[in-house]
């Protein structure tokens, strides 16, 4: 730390190229941050304790295809089970199709024993459940529309032929949607499309964590040879094998991050050259006051590792700080419920930043470091 003044003055010697350098980094990382957090939210939907419990049942060809409604009172046979919810993903459209949001028929028998997470008042579980044409929605879906309890809703349909008239009997908050999805009635549903008698999937709640594995098991297994086979999966997986659709984000996202780091090394490592180019002489200098090549090498190694932290830091910091005050299921219209910048995803930034610093910095500091001390006063002289 005694060397820091120093590195600090050196650093600052040229505000603007320092400025611009910074700046670079800093957007730099900003993206890589956005990236890496994009990827995470991707690959760890979120969890709660009651989702934990949950399992999906599905048509083992495809989700698009359909399993017939009187699978449900089979899988209420298995042991373990302790609730088993029926839903229908229903795609309509609410006033313009660029509104979208998640919107199921549900199963209300059990609904809110599966969806145990939900919180909100009894006498609205009440409301919702009495109320054939009623819907309940979560608060974050509430606030982006501006609804409250008692409007109506109405949804043009697009999968279906069918157009319901919906009253908002109930807001949650919480659930592993974070509140951004609209329940309505199966059989209104079912009504509408004239006794269409199947449905999507189905939400199954487990009564341990460690009984879901056999209940997976058991429950396909029941449907093994039938006409319409089925594959059950934690809420976890289903939800990460819908993500996999999307095609290999992954590597998409690896691939840009690594563009994008390689080209600020690029600056980075220009900016040091020039920086180190135009100080010869001072290294000529501090030789002969007695520092030793290492410790050349190493301050301005130091000069470049403070450069490429501080562009790090604005750029990672200011990532975690504007996305934890956006509303992401708005902004995307509920593609994405959030965008944590977690500290995991700060400490990898960190990293990248010291490792732009060093390999920006390392072959002409070095080069400057090894220079003997009477050629470089001849040659700046």
């Amino acid at each position: 730390m005694k060397y820091f003044w120093l590195l600090y003055k050196n650093v600052m010697r040229n505000r603007r190229r320092t400025l611009l350098t910074v700046t670079s980094i800093a957007a730099s990382l900003f993206l890589v941050t956005t990236l890496l957090t994009l990827l995470n939210e991707l690959q760890n939907p979120v969890e709660t304790p009651a989702s934990a419990l949950r399992l999906i049942t599905r048509h083992r060809v495809s989700l698009f295809n359909s399993l017939p409604i009187a699978y449900r009172q089979k899988i209420a046979t298995v042991e373990g089970v302790e609730a088993v919810m029926g839903s229908m993903w229903f795609g309509g459209v609410y006033k313009d199709p660029s509104n979208f949001f998640a919107q199921f028929a549900a199963d209300t028998q059990q609904f809110f024993q599966v969806n145990a997470d939900m919180i909100l008042p009894e006498e609205q579980k009440e409301a919702f459940l009495k109320d054939r044409t009623g819907c309940i929605v979560g608060n974050s879906l509430a606030k982006r529309f501006g609804w409250k309890l008692g409007d109506k809703i109405h949804l043009k349909g697009a999968l279906f032929q069918f157009d319901p008239e919906l009253t908002v009997r109930a807001i949650y908050e919480g659930g592993s949607d974070l509140g951004s999805t609209l329940f309505f009635h199966w059989e209104y549903f079912n009504e509408g499309l004239n006794n269409a008698g199947f449905t999507g999937t189905y939400t199954i709640r487990a009564r341990s964590a460690q009984e879901v594995p056999r209940i997976a098991e058991q429950v396909d297994a029941l449907f093994q040879n039938a006409p319409v086979p089925t594959k059950t999966e934690t809420e976890r997986a289903f939800v990460l094998g819908f993500m996999s659709m999307l095609g290999n984000v992954q590597l998409l996202i690896t691939s840009i991050c690594s563009a994008v780091i390689f080209a600020i090394i690029l600056v980075a490592a220009n900016t040091m050259a020039m920086s180190i180019r135009e100080r010869v002489r001072e290294i000529g200098v501090l030789k002969t006051l007695g520092f030793y090549n290492d410790r050349i090498l190493w301050l301005l190694m130091g000069e470049s590792l403070l450069l490429s932290l501080g562009g790090t830091l604005l750029g990672a910091l200011g990532a975690r700080a504007i996305y934890s005050r956006l509303d992401m299921a708005t902004l995307t219209s509920g593609f994405l419920l959030r965008l944590d910048v977690n500290l995991k995803i700060l400490l990898i930034c960190t990293a990248i930043g010291c490792i732009v610093g060093l390999l920006a910095a390392g072959v002409p500091a070095w080069r400057a470091s090894r220079f003997p001390a009477v050629e470089a006063l001849r040659r700046v002289a």
